[in-house]
């Protein structure tokens, strides 16, 4: 099945609703995941994330996270949009939308892209408030995440 895909790697904001939009009157879409993923602030200690990449490695490795989810579930679309540069507490940062004719796929297939972007896509993250901004280590909960999709043998 051919899947409609759409990656962005960008500095400016997006418009969720304009995204999901793309799809309406598409009939062969019974279900649409949504994630949305934000620059988040427990304590107030985090009033910037600055996020950087390489360009055209990162590109490379989006596209291959997607097609992985694309081989393993029926996927009408697929859009990944990631932000880079300076961002603010309760700015959007990703957003992974995925769309199939059955709920499940489009569930699974959401969290998977999710899963292996958060482990896997090469960009570095540095947190903080004004000036100081130090380098954020990948989670443990974000490898035990991944870890879950062992199954379907991705490489």
């Amino acid at each position: 099945m051919m899947s409609e895909i759409r990656i962005q790697v960008q500095s400016a904001d997006f418009d969720f609703a304009a995204e999901y939009a793309r799809f309406d009157g598409r009939a062969d879409m019974g279900a649409m995941v949504a994630f949305v993923g934000r620059v988040r602030d427990f304590d107030g200690s985090i009033t910037t994330m600055s996020l950087e990449h390489y360009p055209g490695m990162t590109e490379k490795s989006l596209a291959k996270i997607v097609d992985q989810a694309c081989d393993h579930w029926p996927l009408q679309a697929v859009t990944l949009i990631h932000r880079v540069g300076d961002l603010r507490a309760a700015e959007q940062i990703v957003l992974v939308l995925t769309a199939s004719a059955h709920r499940q796929a489009a569930y699974e297939a959401n969290a998977f892209i999710m899963d292996f972007l958060k482990t896997q896509a090469p960009f570095w993250k540095k947190e903080g408030s004004g000036a100081c901004l130090e380098w954020v280590d990948a989670r443990e909960s974000d490898q035990s995440a991944l870890d879950r999709w062992q199954y379907l043998r991705v490489v």
